[in-house]
């Protein structure tokens, strides 16, 4: 067992194109702004269901609360349904890694469409607790407005097998960027719930709008139908359980759990929950201010591609994001609204550089038939922590109005930063050596 892996040779990056992509659109591809020109169908297909679902977990974090809170369920309720969802899919991408060297790409992230579908229709119709609960352990619910679900590694292999090497990164932060584009444009719309109060109750909006989100599951499967049959691994490169990489792979693991364990203490659904006691805003301020946020991460995915170019990929996740945890605690002292609107707009600029160049990393310092297990491997840890995270969070809060899970969480993830910068700054991947 060895902590290095091999990536491939210069000869077969040189031989692995991108099948949609034309030497001409090449340099467009590496500059990171451009969302789809140049790219292979396949992933237009990937980023177009990114996208689906980013509107539906943007609304669905924010509503869910909102929507519990009617049913008569307190802060450690939501955290309970939250913490089911998160552990569910913690076990499914578990399951999934241990399976990924003998399913086919395209067939699983049809059946996780489904299920998409299945889960918004499921709460969409059902209000007692404990089949809430179910549907949210086995289903795809989102609560914390990222991206902690089954399909995550699914997507990434895909990316990371249809571009070469020097566009992982780019791909990476356009992927990432529509996530939170239409992440926040998910956020904004659930002001609609309050905008249609004087027509519709709540309690029929909060419906409608779960049953759209079990559309989009059905558009999403759509999308993955028309996958092409390159998506899965060639017969010269099948996927296989780890090997060589192993070392590397788990201990990344183990670190990111540390910063998802972070995450999931401030996971939008609970932060809805602060905001709202703390400073008294309704359901449509708070829906402005992840979509501000959520806009501002999006942005910053587009800068993380030159600073990765030019600084590396471990440095660029660890010094945007340190700053980031600071103004996090920073805001659990906030004494009015706008002052930690201020602070979530700062860290929303820079927390989330690390998201592409998180992923890039990871498919960059294994061997390319390890992918799938190794996208799984490190994603199952971090759902797992952030299952756990949004139940002691919501026990916070029902103890003590102070931000506690906020001043909490960045510390985690200023500790993250700083063992990450330590344990792989001398880990490079192929287009760094």
């Amino acid at each position: 067992m060895t902590d290095t892996a091999q990536g491939p040779s210069l000869q077969d990056r040189e031989d692995r194109t991108d099948p949609g992509t034309s030497t001409e659109a090449a340099p467009e591809a590496r500059s990171g702004f451009l969302l789809r020109h140049g790219l292979a169908p396949d992933v237009r297909r990937v980023l177009w269901a990114r996208s689906l679902r980013a509107f539906g977990d943007g609304y669905v974090a924010i509503l869910l609360p909102v929507h519990l809170s009617r049913l008569g369920y307190d802060a450690f309720g939501v955290g309970l349904i939250s913490t089911a969802s998160l552990l569910g899919s913690a076990l499914l991408t578990l399951a999934l890694g241990l399976v990924a060297f003998r399913i086919r790409r395209r067939p699983a992230l049809l059946a996780a469409g489904l299920l998409m579908a299945a889960t918004g229709l499921g709460f969409a119709g059902i209000g007692a607790f404990w089949p809430l609960l179910v549907i949210a352990f086995v289903g795809t619910l989102n609560p914390s407005g990222g991206d902690v679900s089954v399909f995550l590694p699914l997507e990434h292999t895909v990316l990371s097998h249809v571009v070469v090497d020097e566009d992982r990164t780019a791909a990476f932060a356009r992927y990432s960027f529509v996530g939170a584009f239409f992440g926040a444009l998910g956020a904004l719309s659930v002001g609609v719930v309050d905008w249609l109060a004087p027509v519709f109750s709540p309690g029929s909006t909060s419906a409608a709008l779960f049953a759209l989100y079990g559309l989009l599951g059905l558009l999403t499967f759509l999308l993955y139908r028309r996958l092409s049959p390159q998506v899965e691994a060639g017969a010269d490169s099948p996927p296989a359980p780890l090997g060589p990489s192993r070392g590397i792979v788990y201990r990344l693991a183990a670190l990111f759990s540390v910063d998802a364990f972070g995450g999931g203490l401030v996971i939008n659904a609970l932060l809805t929950i602060w905001l709202s006691e703390r400073f008294g805003v309704g359901v449509a301020t708070v829906g402005m201010i992840f979509f501000v946020t959520s806009l501002c991460s999006a942005v910053s995915y587009f800068a993380a591609v030159p600073l990765a170019r030019r600084f590396g990929l471990i440095n660029t996740m660890v010094f945007t994001h340190l700053p980031s945890n600071l103004f996090l605690i920073l805001t659990a002292f906030a004494p009015t609204i706008w002052i930690a609107f201020g602070l979530l707009i700062l860290r929303g600029l820079l927390s989330q550089m690390d998201v592409p160049t998180r992923s890039s990393y990871v498919m960059a310092v294994v061997r390319p038939e390890e992918r799938p297990a190794a996208a799984s491997v490190t994603a199952v840890p971090r759902s797992l922590a952030a299952a756990v995270a949004p139940l002691l969070s919501g026990w916070l809060l029902t103890v003590s109005p102070f931000g506690w899970p906020l001043v909490l969480a960045g510390t985690l993830k200023a500790a993250y930063d700083l063992t990450l910068l330590r344990q792989f700054s001398v880990i490079k991947p192929p287009e760094e050596r």
